[in-house]
């Protein structure tokens, strides 16, 4: 699994902020509002549509909010100048695939020797665990359908708290561009993600770039379908079918079956992001049976009695990927609130539990005491989102421990956006 680089957007964030501290930093041009502020509650996947709808109308009496919307907007303004992207841009097309195909490169296979005018990649590979191949980052579509995600996520979420019509205007065309036009739309598979040089060319470790992050994607849509200006019914339908056959592959592909068949975070993320797709689609049953078989499926092999991850703290990363697993727990448990599961309060035939996962966390989340497991690249704040999560949930332990949590990059944007996203890069120095 590969990190999401955010830290380009989170530093012009943190640079034109102060800028929109000031008293009129939220009162945008009247030619750029929107003329009607939806009361539609957003049907969103990971997000609780009826909070945000709470969170919306406290905007005017509540200072606090007031600056965690000017680092959201700070966010969302970064984008405005940015995109659209799309799948066709790349060099050349996916291995055995076309160039509407997805194509990702295996972030930590790294070539052995330096290439030639006969062996132009340097093969053969070899895999160095954490450590990121700075290769990866061009000539395929992994960066571009990051921002993707990202964008989508921070112009909605914008346009919906201030009803600037270009916050929703930008999200609409960069969803266009990437999923629904003709000339430039991904096929909505990922046969071609992480591939190796000389050897794969994709994986089924490769739907974990899709499923860390979607359901940002699938939020995002929600909000922009409670009437969002340029995101039109038409949208909403092709998005829908996109979303439908992308459901179908994970659901019956190969590498879909061998990505849930995975007994770390890739199968969590995994149950995670088909129970998203299934309940955007209209399939609760699907994604109620998801979350439901997750209890046993992942939180008792997968959650210690002490609450540790196993296979996540047996890799040179273990913060980070003890931190980015719970990132899946807890969405997997928000989307589990719309279909009438409760994951939080499953119990473990040892003790095993999410709260209990995030519990292990608090020394080093709080900096009470040093994570005593393998870890190249440390940042206190990456456990921040799902320590929310937790408290939110009623886990007391956690809630007593927000105080005591860093920052991270760009600002706590939880009451705004209260789902878990990854926090930390993967990238190391």
């Amino acid at each position: 699994m590969s990190g999401r680089p955010r830290t380009a957007v989170l530093l012009a964030a943190l640079a034109t902020a102060a800028t929109l501290l000031a008293p009129s930093a939220h009162a945008a041009p009247a030619a750029t509002r929107s003329t009607h502020v939806t009361s539609t509650t957003a049907r969103t996947v990971v997000l609780d549509g009826a909070r945000l709808k709470r969170t919306r109308a406290r905007l005017g009496h509540d200072p606090r909010l007031r600056l965690t919307l000017a680092a959201l907007t700070a966010r969302a303004d970064a984008w405005l100048d940015q995109g659209p992207w799309t799948v066709v841009d790349k060099p050349k097309p996916a291995p055995g695939g076309d160039v509407h195909d997805y194509l990702s490169q295996a972030p930590y296979w790294w070539p052995t020797t330096a290439p030639t005018a006969g062996n132009p990649w340097g093969c053969p590979y070899v895999q160095r665990d954490g450590e990121r191949n700075p290769q990866v980052d061009s000539g395929t579509d992994r960066q571009d359908a990051e921002k993707v995600f990202d964008s989508v996520y921070d112009l909605s979420l914008a346009w919906y708290y201030t009803g600037r019509r270009d916050y929703a205007d930008k999200a609409g065309r960069i969803l266009r561009t990437w999923f629904l036009d003709p000339a430039t739309r991904m096929n909505p598979n990922l046969d071609h993600a992480q591939f190796i040089p000389c050897k794969y060319d994709g994986r089924a470790i490769g739907v974990i770039d899709f499923s860390q992050s979607y359901t940002s994607v699938l939020d995002a849509e929600a909000i922009l379908a409670t009437g969002a200006p340029g995101w039109s019914a038409k949208d909403r339908t092709a998005m829908d079918e996109w979303n439908a056959d992308f459901r179908d592959w994970l659901e019956n592909s190969d590498f879909g079956r061998q990505e849930g068949a995975a007994a770390n975070n890739h199968g969590t993320f995994y149950d995670m992001q088909l129970a998203a797709l299934a309940y955007a689609t209209g399939d609760t049953a699907l994604a109620r049976r998801t979350v439901l078989d997750a209890r046993a499926k992942r939180i008792d092999p997968q959650i210690a009695a002490d609450g540790g991850q196993p296979q996540e703290l047996a890799r040179t990363r273990s913060w980070h990927y003890s931190t980015f697993d719970l990132v899946a727990y807890t969405r997997l448990a928000a989307i589990g609130r719309h279909v009438g599961v409760d994951l939080w309060r499953y119990r473990g035939p040892d003790g095993q539990s999410v709260s209990k996962a995030v519990d292990y966390l608090l020394p080093a989340a709080t900096g009470a005491a040093a994570w005593p497991h393998p870890e190249l690249e440390f940042h206190r704040y990456a456990a921040s989102d799902v320590v929310h999560a937790a408290a939110d949930a009623g886990d007391q332990a956690a809630r007593a421990a927000l105080g005591e949590l860093q920052t991270p990059p760009g600002g706590d944007l939880w009451a705004l956006r209260p789902a878990a996203e990854q926090l930390d890069s993967i990238a190391t120095a």
